[in-house]
């Protein structure tokens, strides 16, 4: 027997705190998620509004070369943008686009995330409303080979699928900050997604506002982000509980040439902690090239410093 109609669960019951927190989020930041289409060279994806006078973040792959793109925002409104710089060696491009931004979505920090929490990924690939997919942090300090070759780091892996045209919107959590910026998924894995942390976003888009471009320094390292045992925090005099540890040593490259190795963690930089890949990335700017370097590293025979010779990266 059915249920009378007055003695139904009002909506707000009914719906879950997990629905709801995904829901507000989406609210809070889909607005600032728009369509990016290249003028005259084909190709498009997603965005998102950082600032009220029109900075979207994108992938470098959305825009490629282009000069000029066109930003659709959910309301159907189009305008065009002009690309101020991008990075290849991290996915990422700024576009500048005209007029005024009421809705905004600000990158938030992504050194706060925990593995398991609630990853939302947002994207507007027709340029109306938007498409959402939802689901966890997997993993976190990551690395992914870019387009160029070249190995992403600081990269967080989700199971929130990406829809397509969807590279280039904002990765948010359930406080609707955006922790990162969705950028590619493994064809043929099951579900899995990643993004670039918002912390090394952050980095770049100061840099290409800066300098129009982002210069940095070369090791020729990937790493991830690992615990750091007590006791090796101790020997290596830093008070954090994480460091970055080696993932891969380039062959003749300036870590390989001071003797660093596949396996070591690099607990501090100059004396500087270093708690995860986003500070290494940070870290290794342009003030370094041709600097000697000395780094902290824990082995397990014991920590010792180790001195490296930065070069410019080029390409």
């Amino acid at each position: 027997m059915a249920l009378a109609a007055e003695k139904l669960p009002p909506d707000d019951i009914l719906l879950d705190a997990y629905s709801a927190s995904v829901a507000d989020a989406v609210d809070r930041i889909g607005p600032a998620v728009c369509r990016i289409e290249r003028i005259g060279a084909g190709g498009h994806g997603s965005g998102f509004v950082i600032a009220p006078d029109g900075l979207v973040v994108t992938n470098f792959h959305v825009v490629g070369d282009a000069r000029a793109v066109r930003v659709t925002m959910p309301d159907g409104a189009a305008r065009e943008g002009h690309v101020l710089g991008r990075d290849p060696d991290t996915d990422i491009a700024l576009v500048r686009a005209d007029g005024s931004f009421a809705d905004v979505a600000p990158l938030g920090d992504s050194k706060r995330l925990r593995r398991g929490q609630i990853a939302i990924a947002i994207g507007n690939p027709l340029g109306f409303e938007w498409t959402v997919t939802a689901g966890v942090v997997s993993a976190l300090g990551r690395s992914m080979r870019a387009s160029t070759g070249r190995l992403i780091d600081d990269v967080i892996q989700t199971d929130a699928a990406l829809n397509p045209g969807n590279s280039g919107g904002p990765l948010v959590s359930s406080a609707g900050e955006v922790i990162g910026v969705n950028t590619a998924m493994i064809h043929g894995a099951q579900g899995i997604a990643f993004a670039v942390a918002s912390n090394t976003a952050n980095f770049v888009i100061s840099e290409i506002i800066r300098f129009g471009r982002v210069r940095r320094a070369f090791i020729g390292v990937s790493a991830d982000t690992t615990n750091l045992p007590r006791r090796a925090a101790l020997l290596s005099q830093v008070t954090t509980n994480t460091a970055v540890r080696l993932r891969s040593v380039e062959k003749d490259g300036p870590a390989a040439k001071a003797g660093l190795k596949e396996g070591d963690i690099i607990a501090a930089i100059d004396g500087r902690p270093v708690t995860g890949v986003d500070d290494l990335v940070r870290m290794l700017d342009a003030e370094r090239i041709g600097r000697e370097t000395l780094c902290t590293v824990v082995r397990r025979t014991g920590v010792s410093q180790v001195a490296v010779m930065p070069v410019a990266r080029t390409g």
